[in-house]
């Protein structure tokens, strides 16, 4: 489905996906803090363990396992907060800007929802 500025009627749209970035960047940012802090209690316990293999091998060990931590948790934290700002943009938030003139506006919501039962209100 092709979106039309409701405003001047043009095709020429862009998606502002404020929602979508929000979302990434509080859950890549959470998502690394806690990705890190578990790799860092992790690395504690493989720091007293792996003390056999020597005081260099414990500290790289740490160190890499801090930073894998912290990618994963971030990469997983920043994909999950995407697709909650995904999920708000299109429903709750004016996520089209029209590039003739300007206006923003929300997706308009399909005959389908609107017509079913138990449909949740639509925000106009």
């Amino acid at each position: 489905m092709t979106l039309k500025c409701p405003n001047c009627k043009s095709k020429n749209i862009e998606t502002l996906d404020v929602g979508k970035k929000t979302g990434g960047v509080i859950g890549l940012v959470g998502g690394a803090a806690s990705g890190a802090a578990s790799a860092m209690s992790g690395a504690r316990l493989g720091a007293a363990v792996g003390i056999v293999g020597g005081p260099v091998g414990v500290g790289i060990g740490s160190i890499a396992g801090a930073i894998l931590g912290g990618l994963l948790g971030g990469t997983a934290g920043g994909m999950a907060g995407a697709k909650l700002g995904q999920a708000i943009d299109e429903r709750y938030l004016e996520n089209n800007h029209c590039l003739n003139c300007g206006h923003t506006f929300g997706n308009e919501p399909s005959e389908e929802l609107d017509n079913a039962p138990n449909a949740l209100p639509h925000r106009r």
